[in-house]
């Protein structure tokens, strides 16, 4: 069986990839279990040191990683210029810090000495979507290593090329050899790849039916697992906002990627009184992105990742459409064979709508009324969806107050747009998954959290 990378943007077939049998995908896993045994023992320093050497890697290697993302999944190549540089800065992190998040915490008992040692588990198996096909990897690889575990990846089967990359950067930066494998392998295989007893957790980021399938699977094999899941953020704008910078900030979240992001925004929910400002600016700004190349420097929007994902958008944005919403940007297919969807905005969003509903994976907007700042908050609830939410109001400390009590996400933002960032922790609740990633608590979630009592 083969994996086949094709071009968003024209539909022409990049590259085909044999995919790895059963058998190989075994005998990976057995060669990362035994690089552990060894990488588990190594010093924080040397470590530190290779994950420098890492970071200096993405940092040479940028503009050939940028490129070929555009060409296997459509980002813009200065956004993929930018996604390694993060992937370096979460790589010089984890050097930085990882040795002083993992001493010994003592804790006083009856004992002479009691304290808590955070030691490796073993291989981790990452499960990766396209959307983001190296900071995803990333942002579990880094800590993992940090932390002496080793790891095997089943990528998107759409950028097998970038899985590659990968692994050869790895490589490439001084790591022992298979401290980290892809395993070409499409969905089918991942419930007999969590089987393997050398696999002792996972991390996934994906769909929360994906998830669920996961979660299950590895827990009746009591493996754990980190779940990164679907995201709808709702950014509220209320009433005292400065609207001009609200409607950059939201414009901006919501098309990077080209709309693919589980922490873009994708419902805005707009108090009535300003509603009509907001979504003028909106409308203009969204309106200035140009759609176009991902390899030319001033595209804001590219092609989606696959046609059938554009098609699926297409008709959640004309569901919408039929059931009461109004569309007054965007809303068409382009002409030719390619992935391509235009900034789109709704209007006049209710329940009910899949705007409203459901998860818009695309540069397509639902803005959606709130009589009050109560109701905008009730809204912003009301989904099964709890990744990320920003708030909009010149006043810090009421934005404060309500990002950290009222609105229920992982992340909560006051006056800018979410983000994820090496030194804070990263995940969502409800229907968007559990765990965390980055910053301290991600290089605890795969630890074994160790008691050591000496009497």
């Amino acid at each position: 069986m083969n994996l086949v990378s094709i071009n968003p943007a024209n539909g022409h077939k990049l590259k085909k990839y044999k995919a790895n049998t059963l058998q190989q995908v075994g005998q990976k896993i057995k060669q990362t279990h035994k690089a552990w045994l060894s990488w588990k023992n190594t010093t924080h320093a040397e470590r530190s040191r290779l994950l420098l050497n890492m970071a200096g890697v993405l940092q040479t290697r940028k503009k050939e990683f940028a490129i070929l993302m555009a060409q296997e999944m459509g980002k813009p190549v200065n956004q993929g210029v930018a996604e390694i540089e993060k992937c370096a800065s979460v790589c010089e992190y984890c050097a930085a810090n990882a040795a002083k998040f993992l001493e010994d915490q003592i804790i006083e008992t009856d004992a002479s000495k009691s304290f808590v040692s955070f030691q490796p588990i073993g291989v981790v198996l990452a499960i990766m979507p396209w959307n983001f096909p190296f900071w995803q990897v990333f942002r579990f690889l880094a800590p993992a290593l940090a932390v002496g575990n080793c790891g095997v990846l089943k990528h998107a089967s759409n950028v097998p090329g970038c899985a590659l990359a990968i692994e050869e950067l790895v490589r490439q930066a001084g790591f022992p050899e298979n401290v980290f494998q892809t395993l070409l392998v499409n969905s089918s295989m991942v419930e007999k790849i969590i089987e393997d007893p050398l696999i002792r957790a996972v991390t996934i980021t994906g769909s929360a039916n994906a998830g669920k399938q996961v979660a299950q699977k590895a827990g009746s094999l009591i493996k754990k697992t980190v779940l990164e899941l679907g995201g709808s953020d709702a950014y509220l704008i209320m009433e005292d906002a400065d609207l001009e910078k609200a409607a950059e900030a939201c414009v901006n979240s919501r098309i990077i990627n080209s709309g693919q992001s589980c922490i873009a925004a994708k419902r805005f929910i707009v108090v009535k009184s300003v509603e009509k400002e907001f979504t003028k600016l909106f409308l203009a700004k969204m309106k200035a992105k140009k759609m176009g190349d991902p390899l030319d420097t001033d595209t804001a929007i590219g092609p989606q990742a696959r046609v059938d994902l554009r098609n699926q958008l297409h008709e959640q944005v004309k569901l919408s459409v039929r059931k009461g919403a109004k569309c007054i940007l965007g809303g068409t297919i382009p002409k030719g064979k390619n992935a391509y969807y235009p900034a789109t905005i709704l209007t006049k969003v209710k329940p009910g709508m899949p705007a409203y509903d459901e998860e818009l994976f695309g540069p397509a907007a639902a803005i959606i009324t709130a009589i009050n700042e109560d109701d905008a908050i009730r809204i912003a609830n009301d989904s099964v969806f709890a990744l990320g939410s920003a708030i909009f109001t010149r006043d810090k400390a009421k934005g404060e107050r309500i990002a950290a009590t009222q609105l229920q996400a992982g992340s909560c933002f006051v006056n800018a747009l979410v983000k994820s960032d090496p030194r804070l922790p990263f995940g969502g609740i409800k229907q968007s998954g559990y765990g965390r990633e980055l910053g301290l608590f991600g290089i605890h979630e795969f630890v074994n959290i160790k008691t050591v009592f000496v009497q």
